[in-house]
């Protein structure tokens, strides 16, 4: 299943209005598990600033709804949100100036080719890297960009996703753009070290709980506007019915220590 043209529809859609824009990104934040752990990581550490100006490069940003929570939440923050895709850099770039948040700006990007400094706080990584082959090289860059006592938070797959279970076996992986099937805590520790960063945090995510909700809430809804994109009509009715469900295994794998898991956090500091 290609899930790019399944995304492109929904941007289709949200670049209608800045209203639209905003229902979208409520709708990530309210229907996908990574955004709870991503946002919540980015408070913890965001709110350490005590209002002192905090730099962040939003590395991957895609629909913008991580600059947009940052730039909303916390007026100290400056972001820079870049994307190799210009087609949504020009669409939140748009919108950002409509919002009138100019603690935000946007480029085109490939993080192969970062060659920044010692320039930021936090650099924030979201399903990236899965995307990427030269990952080595832009953890690298990363450690770069970083200033000394810098933080890199970093959210992908781990290699149990079912990118893993399909790779190889002549079948269709669900998402086909992924460069590798997802990291190991212990591959992702040595690359992250290999790059500069030293003691990093790593968890699992989307654990038994976590897996329940990511087929009923997204998987089987994606797979049916893989079909048709007349599922649209049908997806609010699906979710009356679903969601409550799937708010419940969200809230579980959110509260509990995953011994494992489809997705991986990691949280690693520049020394």
């Amino acid at each position: 299943m290609r899930y790019d043209p399944i995304k492109r529809s929904i941007g289709d859609v949200a670049r209608k209005s800045p209203l639209l824009r905003k229902v979208l990104y409520f709708l990530l934040g309210l229907l996908f598990l990574r955004e709870w752990y991503v946002k919540a990581e980015l408070r913890k550490i965001l709110s350490k600033s005590n209002g002192k100006s905090v730099s962040v490069l939003d590395a991957g940003s895609g629909f913008g709804q991580y600059a947009y929570f940052i730039a909303k939440t916390f007026k100290n923050a400056s972001v820079c949100a870049v994307d190799v895709k210009a087609e949504q850099i020009d669409d939140c770039h748009r919108f950002f100036q409509q919002e009138n948040l100019r603690n935000a700006t946007f480029a085109v990007q490939d993080l192969t080719t970062i060659e920044r400094e010692n320039e930021f706080d936090v650099i924030l990584s979201v399903d990236v890297m899965e995307h990427i082959l030269e990952d080595e090289k832009v953890f690298r860059n990363f450690y770069r960009a970083l200033k000394p006592g810098g933080v890199l938070i970093v959210n992908t797959p781990s290699d149990l996703s079912e990118d893993h279970d399909h790779h190889g076996d002549g079948s269709s992986s669900f998402i086909e753009e992924h460069v590798r099937d997802g990291y190991s805590p212990k591959e992702l520790a040595e690359k992250l070290a290999k790059a500069g960063f030293e003691n990093a945090r790593i968890a699992y995510t989307y654990g038994f709980w976590g897996n329940l909700y990511w087929h009923l809430a997204l998987k089987y809804p994606m797979m049916m506007l893989g079909v048709s994109k007349a599922f649209f009509l049908v997806l609010p009715i699906y979710y009356l019915f679903t969601f409550p469900f799937a708010l419940l295994f969200m809230l579980l794998d959110f509260s509990v220590k995953n011994e494992t898991g489809t997705g991986l956090m990691a949280v690693a500091k520049k020394q």
